[in-house]
This record gives C-alpha cells, structure tokens and sequence, in this order.
C-alpha cells in the first residue's frame, strides 16, 4: 500500500465500519460520532450521511477499517452484514481527499500493537484476525477456516457461537482458539479486541485485552506509521497516545483462567 499523495496529514478522518454502526472520528480534535449502518447500507449513503454528521468539519485524509476482505488498499469482497456496492468504490473521489482502506481488524490491531510480534482477534460479530511483527502489518483471514466438528473458527468464538453456546462454553472455546493459534503462530503476546472481548471473565495466558477505540489509533497510523512499508521493520512505532488521546495503552496481564 503506497500513500496517495506524499504528505504527513494533520487532520485524519478515521471510520471503522461495523455491521451495526459506522463510528468515526476526526484526529487530533478526538471526536466521536456514530452512524447507524445495517444490512442496507452501500457506501454511498455512507458517504451522505457522514458528510451530513460532519457538517463542514475538515480533513486532510481518511483511513477506513472495512469489515471484509482487503488486497493492496482494495476492498475485493462484498460485506456479509452491509449492502451491496463496496468493491470497486472510488472513495477518494467521494471525500475528495487521499484514502487508505485495510480490514478492520487490521486497523484496530494497528492501534493496539506495542512493539515485538502480537497476534490480534477481533471477538465480534464475526471474528477478525491480524498480525504485526517488528512494525509490520499482515491481515489475515483465519475466521471461515474449518476448525473442528465440521465448524469455522468464527463459528465458535464469533457472535453466533455465543448464541449457541452460552457465556461460559463460548469462553472456553475462545481459551482453545487463541491456544491453538498461538502454537501456530507463536506471538510474543496476543490482544483480544473487538466488543465481546469484554464479556470475557478472564483472559488466557499471553492475552490483553483490547479496547474498540484503539481502531481509531490504528486509523491515524497507517497514514503516520505506514506500517506497509518494506522498510516499516525499521521504523519506531508511533507511541499509541499520540495517536488518539482516547486509545489507551493495554494493562497488565491477566491471571491465567483456574
């Protein structure tokens, strides 16, 4: 992914778009809005309502996390719980301005990173999977893999295994999978976002826990950070509060469950 235009924007539009809310926000000012998304909406009435929502505020460039499939800053896969009409949108020319679009796991891994190799998972509607090493982006798509009993691993650890399997069976599930990855993948640490991180009563060995804003610090970074550079190895990772005064640095480890 290679920059629009060669600049260091000083004002940077962040969407992290979901399944139920669009949620934005204008970096450095630090404010917040939502907009309600939904199976009807395609992006050019996302366009139309946030620029209605934003009424005049400006902006040098905008990062947008997408809740599907991203290659090389396109978006190449419809959404599962969005309208139609995302692959293929021009939106530079909607805003008028320069844009970088990476999967929302990815751009909410980006602002939980802090150094060394982390494997990020989304526990959300579905489940989003990233991994940083040494500063350097790779979005993965781990979620419709099979995993086990004929199952994909979004099919436990997503919304619809929470359903099915109820708090304490899900969380159990969620013990397995980031075991399971991590053999595989062998992160130093592993963050768990995404909004059903939280009903997590506690974490497995290795894990933090994320917080959602941290998607809107991952948005600033890939225009200041650029972490798909060849060189982004190299480079020191933009400190998270820099970011956005809203992203919070990670706490301390929890006690591995009993």
């Amino acid at each position: 992914m290679k920059p629009t235009v060669a600049l260091k924007p000083k004002r940077i539009l962040v969407l992290d778009i979901g399944g139920s809310h669009v949620k934005v926000s204008l970096w450095p000012v630090a404010r917040e809005i939502k907009i309600p998304s939904g199976p009807d909406m395609d992006p050019e009435r996302m366009v139309r309502k946030l620029k209605k929502a934003l009424r005049g505020q400006r902006y040098d460039a905008v990062a947008i996390g997408y809740p599907g499939l991203v290659v090389h800053g396109k978006i190449v896969r419809e959404p599962y719980n969005l309208g139609k009409g995302w692959v293929g949108y021009d939106f530079e020319r909607a805003f008028r301005r320069p844009t970088r679009i990476v999967n929302d796991a990815a751009m909410q891994a980006l602002g939980s990173y802090h150094g060394g190799s982390m494997l990020f998972l989304g526990l959300g509607t579905g489940l989003g999977t990233a991994m940083i090493v040494e500063g350097r982006l790779e979005p993965m798509e781990l979620a419709h893999l099979p995993y086990k009993k004929g199952r994909t691993y979004e099919d436990l650890v997503g919304e619809r295994g929470l359903l099915r399997l109820g708090r304490k069976k899900w969380e159990k599930e969620v013990f397995d999978v980031v075991e399971t990855l991590s053999a595989a993948l062998q992160p130093e640490y592993v963050v768990l976002g995404g909004g059903n991180a939280r009903k997590l009563r506690t974490l497995p060995p290795g894990a933090q826990r994320g917080d959602n804003r941290d998607a809107f610090a991952g948005g600033v970074r890939l225009w200041i950070d650029d972490p798909f550079r060849d060189d982004a190895s190299r480079r020191r990772p933009v400190a998270r509060r820099s970011a956005t005064r809203a992203a919070r640095r990670p706490g301390p480890r929890r006690r591995p469950r009993p």
